[in-house]
């Protein structure tokens, strides 16, 4: 499993498109930029700090490994990226990610599990 961390708003348009082609940061890169379930709460911290209105999504890898392609970034850490628009049918689960009182995103208990 892989996860996106991404907008409510654009996360909507994109379901009803039947396919996701990415936020603005994936379109400038040319791919989606995705998370593992060890990477995505220091994704969170770093790039959606206290920032509402967030889904978590996650995605079965093997229904788009054809396209996906786990590539050193932030410290040399492969992260996976989507080299296509990502398939609504890859899409296992999307759920609110809310900022707590701390200020910090309180994930899903079940997260790397696959399940909710």
């Amino acid at each position: 499993m892989i996860y996106k961390i991404v907008a409510d708003a654009v996360w909507r348009e994109a379901a009803a498109a039947g396919r996701f082609a990415g936020a603005g940061v994936d379109v400038a890169d040319g791919y989606i930029h995705f998370s593992s379930a060890a990477q995505v709460r220091d994704t969170a911290a770093r790039h959606f700090a206290g920032v509402a209105g967030l889904l978590l999504v996650a995605v079965n890898a093997q229904a788009v490994a054809s396209a996906l392609r786990w590539e050193p970034s932030r410290g040399g850490d492969l992260f996976p990226h989507l080299y296509q628009d990502l398939p609504m049918s890859a899409v296992q689960w999307a759920v609110p990610l809310p900022v707590g009182m701390d200020g910090c995103h309180a994930f899903p208990a079940m997260l790397g599990s696959g399940a909710l």
